[in-house]
């Protein structure tokens, strides 16, 4: 019980929110590239979707092995579910994993990872909302409603860099990644609710396994097939599944002890670290300069507004 007390004092305390929370950004960020970059090193084609869901499992299945062995090794025993657990990890799973990235692997394979960056924006504002007007988790306050606004400011601000804002809106693939951000924003509050009784790292790891193989299994059943493998491909998919494997584990222990709009405004970084990564990675973006500055100025400033009453009381 000391034990559980102090790992909550210390996981609510400001600064581990803003690095963690930061962390996970920065490795999300930088997953945008590195799936385009995934697609290019296994030779797999835009239109190939049977393919990608493939790829996207075999990351996710590899991410929820590390998860729960990184989390085993911690707490010297084996992360099991308990007795019940079952049905929990079968809706995080859908929603976090199956349909979410369902939606993000065809979504980015026909847009620009930085103009999918800026949509993935989004889904912060949505998390929030659900979180106060569907479920009932959190107050939405005048200040978590600014604070958003204005975060959300600077993603807009982003889609003006580069070629970001260039082309219309298209169905196949800035349409999936939205549908994307709502699945993610039902599987944050899902997660919060269920990290009260469940170890989130278990949560995590388990639902990556089960959302992977339902992955892999569709994929290969579609025809898809992984026709060029090479030592450059498989670093770069270990690389994505430990990405999913630290970050979702961590945001999940971040949920766990704070309100999601704590946590969840971070995700407005995401879009910041995705744009610049992809503009230095895969040459999407021609300049980042004042426009980008000033966006993160914004973003930064939402997120202080949304965290400043929290800080009061940390």
């Amino acid at each position: 019980m000391l034990h559980m007390t102090k790992q909550k004092q210390f996981m609510e305390k400001t600064v581990v929110v803003w690095l963690g929370a930061m962390l996970c950004c920065a490795l999300w960020g930088s997953a945008f590239p590195c799936i385009k970059i995934g697609y290019r090193l296994f030779e797999i084609p835009s239109d190939a979707v049977a393919t990608q869901i493939l790829f996207a499992g075999l990351r996710f299945t590899l991410a929820g092995v590390i998860a729960l062995l990184i989390g085993s090794a911690l707490n010297r025993k084996w992360l099991i579910p308990k007795k019940g657990s079952g049905p929990k990890i079968v809706k995080l799973c859908m929603l976090q994993t199956v349909v979410q990235y369902l939606f993000f692997y065809v979504g980015l394979a026909h847009t620009s990872g930085v103009r999918a960056s800026i949509i993935e924006g989004v889904n912060v504002f949505i998390a929030i909302l659900v979180a106060s007007l569907v479920f009932h988790q959190e107050a939405l306050t005048a200040r978590k409603i600014i604070g958003s606004i204005i975060g959300f400011a600077g993603v807009v601000l982003v889609n003006l860099t580069g070629d970001a804002g260039v082309g219309g809106f298209q169905l196949l693939g800035d349409g999936c990644i939205v549908l994307s951000t709502v699945a993610y924003a039902f599987s944050s509050v899902y997660l919060k609710r269920y990290s009260k009784e469940e170890d989130p790292v278990v949560l995590s790891g388990w639902q990556f396994v089960q959302g992977g193989l339902i992955m892999i299994v569709c994929g290969l059943l579609f025809g898809g097939r992984l026709e060029t493998v090479s030592l450059s491909g498989i670093a770069m998919l270990v690389y994505l599944a430990v990405v999913s494997a630290v970050a979702y584990s961590l945001w999940g222990m971040l949920l766990k002890y704070n309100p999601i709009s704590r946590v969840a405004v971070f995700g407005f970084m995401n879009p910041v670290f995705g744009v610049i990564l992809s503009a230095i990675f895969l040459q999407e973006a021609g300049s980042l300069g004042v426009m980008c500055i000033i966006s993160l100025v914004l973003v930064c400033g939402g997120i202080y507004i949304v965290n400043r009453g929290d800080e009061k009381a940390a």
